[in-house]
């Protein structure tokens, strides 16, 4: 058994991830070249290896002939009878190599053979490696500037921070420790080269990974992001689960998780929202902390138009227009903020599709909206004329409903369905003239019927 070479074969695999199969391979390779340098051709050459012991043997493969013409590929029979009497003409005998009687040069050579292998093996799985870890991120430890670029390394390598992956004002320290995302990983002969980024959107969704484990396992989900890096984030979030709260779980308790993001993102803020499958309310959220009066989105044309308050439009817009920015990519929408009275003074409510003010001077989502204390709603079809029908439907403490039309005109007929205390129904009509029978009586009680005629009697 070959212990040292199977000790370092053992140590290549751990340390380097080289497969000890992938080094026999190049042990093998080496020694046919050797061979190959040392008696100038190696096609007869075969090297045997025992993958478990690490023993090898390098054999010269020659034809049993008469007359020896070539000493590198053939032998005599009787020096084939000495090695073994079996042999005769045209028979392959294989005859050990010495290994030890190589030349330096042949040495070096089969040596620089092995190493070769060696580093593109090493080369090979460091790239397969990294290009596993391809779009997350890593921890890295700051080098050095290379001019306006940061070498960062990352343990077996090295990777490159360009200039325009750096957040504007972001300063950074040698030794200093910092979380980057890993944008791109290109094979080169050299070795693996590695782009890192501090300003890629998908930057916050990993450390969000990192720090909330709802996250992590798909419970909650990050629907969308929109980054202005160095300044602010807003970020949408949707939770597949009804007892999670998606925002909570990313705030986190007393702001505990969010506040490790932001910590890393060196004080960057960070706005998250609830998503919602329907544009208008999507942008609403979007806009935070502004309040929203109207939003009226065409999903086609991916445009909506924003109404709010006149003491809002400075917040909803942003300082330099970013929260308007920030949620029209978040959203997807190109979006259109006006205030209450630019719509008003610009004759818009009939392009944006509203109708009525309510009493608090708001406009609602379908015209007059009001809310009742019996949680009834009641439209109105306004404004109203006088030859124009208004039905009314109205709740009643009973439960019951009562239709009538108004205005009256003089011979038109009303009908009234009302309960009473005895739990008949009467049906009449006006001009009044006559009782109906109710519930199968002939008449109303005496005394009842007697009140009624008395108001009945014409003038």
């Amino acid at each position: 058994m070959n212990k040292e070479l199977l000790e370092a074969l053992d140590i290549l695999e751990k340390e380097k991830n080289i497969s000890k199969s992938v080094m026999l391979e190049a042990i093998e390779n080496s020694l046919i070249t050797a061979c190959k340098n040392h008696f100038g051709k190696a096609d007869n050459i075969k090297v045997n290896i025992n993958a478990e012991t690490c023993d090898f043997a390098v054999l010269a493969e020659k034809e049993v002939v008469e007359q020896v013409e070539d000493p590198l590929m053939e032998i005599s029979l009787a020096e084939a009878k000495m090695i073994a009497p079996r042999y005769e003409l045209g028979d392959i005998v294989q005859i050990p190599v010495e290994s030890k009687s190589f030349g330096r040069i042949a040495t070096q050579n089969a040596k620089n053979v092995i190493l070769q292998k060696i580093r593109e093996e090493e080369r090979k799985s460091l790239y397969e490696d990294w290009y596993s870890k391809e779009k997350d991120i890593v921890q890295g430890v700051v080098q050095r500037y290379m001019k306006r670029n940061v070498s960062i390394n990352l343990g077996k390598t090295d990777a490159i921070l360009n200039e325009s992956e750096q957040v504007k004002g972001e300063i950074f320290q040698p030794t200093e420790r910092i979380k980057v995302y890993v944008l791109e990983v290109k094979d080169t002969p050299k070795g693996p080269r590695i782009s890192v980024s501090r300003t890629h959107p998908d930057l916050v969704k990993r450390l969000f990974e990192l720090e909330v484990a709802e996250v992590r396992d798909g419970i909650v989900e990050i629907k969308s992001i929109a980054r202005e890096p160095g300044s602010r984030t807003k970020i949408a979030v949707k939770s597949n689960d009804p007892n999670v709260d998606p925002v909570g779980a990313c705030v986190g308790l007393n702001g505990a998780r969010v506040n490790a993001v932001v910590s890393e993102l060196r004080g960057e803020k960070i706005d998250i929202i609830n998503w919602d499958d329907t544009p208008a309310y999507l942008i609403e959220n979007a806009l935070s902390p502004a309040k929203v009066i109207c939003v009226v989105a065409d999903e086609e044309a991916k445009e909506a138009q924003v109404i709010v308050p006149d003491n809002q439009l400075s917040l909803a817009i942003g300082k330099e227009g970013q929260n308007a920015r920030l949620s029209a990519k978040l959203t997807g929408f190109k979006i259109d903020i006006k205030s209450e009275t630019q719509v008003k003074e610009m004759g818009l409510l009939d392009e944006i599709g509203m109708r009525y003010e309510t009493e608090e001077g708001q406009f609602g989502e379908y015209g007059y909206e009001e809310p009742y204390e019996d949680g009834y709603r009641e439209e109105y079809a306004g404004p109203y004329r006088d030859s124009e029908e208004e039905v009314y439907t109205e709740p009643y403490g009973d439960g019951q409903e009562e239709v009538y039309t108004e205005p009256y005109r003089d011979g038109q007929e009303e009908v009234y369905t009302e309960p009473y205390g005895d739990g008949q129904e009467e049906v009449y009509t006006e001009p009044y003239g006559e009782v109906y029978e109710a519930d199968g009586q002939d008449a109303a009680p005496d005394d009842y019927q007697k009140d009624c005629q008395d108001d009945m009697i014409p003038e």
